[in-house]
């Protein structure tokens, strides 16, 4: 459902909401990640653009979250990089047709509906997730993972 797009927005903006105060070059967001640097280094001016996040030029220069990842919604981040998961409708458009050709037109209204339904759901869950939810599950996951593992609860 969410494309290799979004994925590398949200790891590179993890990774950043991570450490708040530290400005990130796109290569050692790149390198920190395993990501292509050339593609992470357009979705991150995508998102600069779209005032995610802020750039430095210069030695001590690159990218920092230009609000707290609790204000981030994942809607913003996937919408600002091109990736609306796919089977959502994305929030500027809703132009699917509403009734298929079918033998059943009924059936066939209903099956519609129930899509519209959830492509709703899927925009309602992306607009209230937040970044600081994904990075509190990135924590306890990594948590979970350590030798002693830990277990964050919040």
């Amino acid at each position: 459902m969410l494309g290799r797009t979004g994925v590398l927005a949200l790891k590179a903006l993890l990774e950043l909401a991570a450490e708040p105060g530290r400005w990130r070059s796109v290569s050692d967001l790149a390198a920190s990640q395993a990501l292509p640097a050339a593609h992470l280094e357009q979705l991150l001016l995508r998102l600069r653009r779209a005032g995610v996040l802020v750039a430095r030029r210069g030695r001590q220069g690159g990218y920092q979250l230009a609000t707290r990842p609790e204000e981030l919604s994942l809607s913003r981040v996937l919408r600002a990089v091109g990736a609306w998961p796919e089977g959502a409708a994305s929030p500027r458009r809703s132009d699917h047709p509403l009734v298929e050709a079918g033998p059943d037109p009924a059936a066939e209204q209903v099956a519609a509906l129930l899509r519209q339904r959830l492509s709703r759901a899927v925009e309602r869950e992306l607009e209230a997730l937040t970044l600081a939810e994904l990075l509190f599950d990135l924590r306890s996951a990594r948590a979970s993972l350590s030798e002693e593992g830990g277990l964050m609860l919040g």
